[in-house]
């Protein structure tokens, strides 16, 4: 079994289909057909049902998906140690971060890192909270950027930068304007909010507390994974979202209104880092730029 194998394989069961797995992987059809063939003579077990033209995972198949993801990260893990052990800060840098802090606060510091280290390679993964937090812990990342707390407890974490939550409406909305707003405002109003794990959710949740409520009593619309996605249906019509300042920013038809009826909802901008894994000079150097 090679590191190729595993890889090529991966592709093939995120795709379901040998030709969009070989586009991705830049090969050729019957050069992937063959690792997975080869694999499978190798070890004696089917992974995938040929069915027609199409191919489908076996329960061999898809218990087999952790253990191979599992191998390609710590060999992930090996090469930047190796890339790590020269006298210079370069090689590849890890990094997963949840939307708010990769969209609007991160950016700048990593040009700013590229500028000081352009042998630093940096490959960026945007997910939720608990998604990044999960990939410092199973090292897929070096490095992870979350908003809020954090359910894995082992990890180290750092906190690095301030953030608030404001009410987002239309700007026409009648509550737009209004001086206070109460817990029966909230129950009138129609809420789209962000999706289980995100950072903003939970800290949603923890104001919700501050109001005497909880996400049972409120009229929620729907969640997605996206504050552009909230802020564009906000924009749309009579939905209300709470979402980071830093999002917000200067969109046309939309009212940002810090929370000054209730404790405001501030949370940190917080760095993981796994403290049994090798700390590499790349994350030692991001760490020192976004802690400075």
């Amino acid at each position: 079994m090679t590191l190729d194998q595993l890889r090529i394989f991966l592709a093939v069961a995120r795709r379901g289909n040998m030709t969009r797995a070989a586009q991705d992987l830049r090969m050729t059809q019957s050069a992937v057909s063959a690792s997975v063939a080869a694999l499978e003579t190798q070890h004696q077990v089917r992974l995938f049902d040929r069915i027609g033209r199409g191919i489908a995972l076996t329960p061999e198949g898809r218990a087999f998906i952790p253990a191979a993801e599992a191998v390609l990260a710590r060999a992930g893990t090996a090469q930047v140690l190796l890339e790590d052990l020269r006298q210079d800060t370069r090689g590849l840098l890890r990094l997963h971060a949840s939307q708010t802090v990769a969209s609007y606060w991160l950016p700048p510091h990593l040009v700013r890192l590229n500028e000081l280290h352009p042998g630093i390679t940096i490959a960026l993964a945007v997910g939720n909270t608990e998604q990044v937090a999960r990939a410092v812990q199973e090292g897929e990342a070096d490095l992870g950027f979350v908003e809020g707390d954090v359910r894995h407890s082992g990890l180290r974490r750092q906190v690095v930068a301030r953030d608030e939550l404001v009410l987002v409406l239309a700007a026409d909305h009648p509550l737009a304007t209004q001086k206070f707003l109460d817990a029966g405002d909230y129950r009138r109003l129609a809420w789209v909010l962000r999706e289980q794990g995100s950072g903003t959710r939970a800290e949603f949740e923890s104001h919700l507390q501050t109001m005497g409520l909880t996400l049972a009593d409120l009229d929620l619309a729907f969640e997605c994974p996206s504050n552009e996605a909230l802020l564009a249906a906000v924009g749309a019509g009579r939905m209300a979202a709470m979402l980071s300042r830093r999002a917000v920013g200067a969109h046309p038809g939309i009212a940002a209104r810090t929370v000054d009826w209730a404790p405001a909802p501030r949370r940190p901008f917080a760095a993981l880092t796994h403290p049994d894994r090798h700390r590499t000079r790349a994350v030692t150097a991001l760490l020192a730029l976004v802690s400075a």
